[in-house]
């Protein structure tokens, strides 16, 4: 077998932060152990595949083409799903037991596994002397015994280097969960020269995550907009009235100047303000929150907000210097609806606050 030393410390470092974000959004931990390498054709592979799988294809893009596959037991992915989902332990126990994988499964799976393949993302360019992306294609499920194989079905035939990462969910062993890249890939990404890491990552690619992980939770903010009493027609749809809190006085000041020059009104206040107080009225519809990077306590602003609002929904837009994916995971989770990278554009803030209007 050829050595892919290189690609091995790759996925490792993947798995170990897909691992850390995935804790958080299962609220139990995932913990990861060595992977185990081998080769195996395609014949071979499903030799070894006894239970029924979930098959997540996963293009690579840019100067490292191929497709490559991350497969787990389909009961462990109606298990994952079940628990992002808030779907009573005894039905999930019941949907294992009888294979039943329903829609709602199969788009949070879909979710959990995008969140996954960011990671690969976030780790794997660093290692790359090019430009590459990872990008999931449409899941299904396989059968062995019957299902149909075909040369594309469940996977292309060709060699691959499979990865058979040892994973552990609560306490409990996942059955499995491997990662197949093909050969031709596998030597691709092995022959990469070692960079440097970058903790802020991708710009873009921080930001597509908050716009994913939104649909990851099941919400009750998203079954209706949130709107505040009165609409408007200013340049952020049906906001009227915008809170900005920052610590930087300059800051707020230009968000200010920004937001009335399109026709909206801006309450502006430093972080450490009486919450209750600004929401005396109920007149704001939206809060633009800054801060320098996504710490604990600057994250429970949201709370903050969201009980001085009395409502869960109001649109929040978390602000800052630095994100890193665990802070987009965290920030979300603490009812942020989107986030900006300091210093942004006038644009990009009115474009985020029209989407998340009443009016979009």
């Amino acid at each position: 077998m050829a050595d892919h030393a290189k690609l091995l410390k790759m996925i490792q470092s993947a798995l170990r932060q897909s691992a850390e974000e995935s804790s958080l959004l299962f609220n139990q931990e995932l913990a990861v152990g060595d992977t185990e390498v081998v080769t195996r054709d395609k014949a071979g592979y499903l030799d070894e595949l006894e239970d029924s799988a979930f098959v997540v294809p996963i293009e690579s893009r840019e100067d490292y083409v191929g497709n490559l596959f991350m497969i787990f037991s389909l009961r462990d992915a109606i298990l994952m799903s079940g628990i992002l989902l808030g779907i009573p332990p005894a039905r999930i126990s019941e949907k294992r037991k009888l294979l039943i994988l329903e829609a709602d499964d199969v788009d949070a799976f879909s979710e959990i596994a995008n969140q996954i393949i960011g990671s690969f993302n976030s780790v794997f360019q660093p290692f790359l002397p090019h430009k590459m992306h990872l990008k999931q294609l449409p899941p299904n499920k396989f059968v062995p015994q019957m299902d149909t194989v075909t040369e594309e079905v469940p996977i292309p035939e060709g060699e691959y280097v499979v990865y058979k990462a040892h994973v552990k969910l609560g306490g409990e062993e996942v059955s499995r969960y491997d990662i197949l890249v093909p050969s031709s890939l596998a030597n691709l990404f092995e022959n990469g020269e070692t960079g440097d890491s970058d903790e802020n990552g991708d710009a873009e690619a921080v930001q597509d995550q908050a716009e994913s992980l939104r649909r990851l939770f099941p919400a009750d903010q998203e079954e209706q907009p949130y709107c505040a009493a009165g609409e408007g027609n200013g340049d952020a749809g049906g906001f009227t009235t915008v809170l900005v809190l920052d610590d930087d006085e300059k800051e707020r000041e230009r968000i200010k100047g920004v937001l009335l020059e399109h026709g909206i009104n801006a309450v502006t206040s430093s972080l450490g303000a009486d919450m209750g107080r600004l929401f005396e009225n109920g007149a704001i519809h939206a809060v633009v929150i800054g801060i320098v990077k996504p710490e604990e306590w600057e994250l429970s602003l949201c709370s903050r907000v969201m009980d001085a609002c009395g409502d869960p929904r109001i649109p929040i837009i978390m602000c800052a210097h630095q994100w890193t994916r665990i802070g987009v995971l965290k920030a979300v989770k603490s009812g942020a609806r989107d986030i900006l990278i300091k210093p942004y554009d006038e644009s990009d803030l009115l474009d985020k606050l029209n989407k998340l209007s009443c009016a979009a």
